[in-house]
């Protein structure tokens, strides 16, 4: 069975568009257990376990992506768990939270939130919409929000949060 992991359009720049750019949220990691939600192709959870210390979670709930990520897992011999779900039925708790292109930023804290502590640091690429998303989640979010520039495209942003909790009332 064949399964596309990345656009047809990404192939000639996978170093860059994919690797690189994974590997660079690795900058502002803490020392301890990481989780990527929606790992999909494993970018860039699988190129953070092949960086840090720690131990990473890989959330997917695709049935066919979870699987592939397993073989990956396996073959590399990583420190990495997949976990076939949904960040909304998770448990735990994390150091660090990344997750690339799976949902708007109000969204993803909403359904991820519970995975956090005071001391979580969230670091989540997002393209060209960070400022604009950021904006959005500061409506009903809390924190210490900061945006970062990619390494890999100068239009594309990072945001990099702590202490994320619910705006009160």
């Amino acid at each position: 069975m064949q399964q596309n992991l990345v656009s047809a359009a990404s192939l000639a720049d996978v170093w860059d568009r994919h690797i690189v750019d994974s590997a660079q949220l690795v900058r502002w990691a803490p020392s301890g257990d990481w989780i990527d939600l929606g790992s999909g192709a494993g970018l860039p959870g699988i190129v953070i376990a092949c960086l840090v210390d720690g131990r990473v979670t890989l959330a997917e709930p695709r049935g066919l992506r979870a699987d592939f990520l397993h073989r990956v897992v396996e073959t590399l011999r990583l420190g990495a768990t997949v976990i076939r779900s949904r960040a909304e039925a998770l448990s735990g708790q994390y150091a660090a939270i990344t997750a690339r292109a799976v949902a708007p930023l109000t969204t993803l804290l909403e359904i991820s939130h519970h995975l956090s502590t005071g001391k979580t640091v969230w670091i989540l690429p997002k393209g060209r919409t960070a400022v604009a998303e950021l904006a959005e989640a500061r409506k009903t979010w809390q924190g210490v929000f900061h945006v970062e520039r990619s390494v890999t495209d100068p239009d594309a942003r990072i945001i990099v949060a702590r202490e994320v909790k619910a705006r009160q009332s």
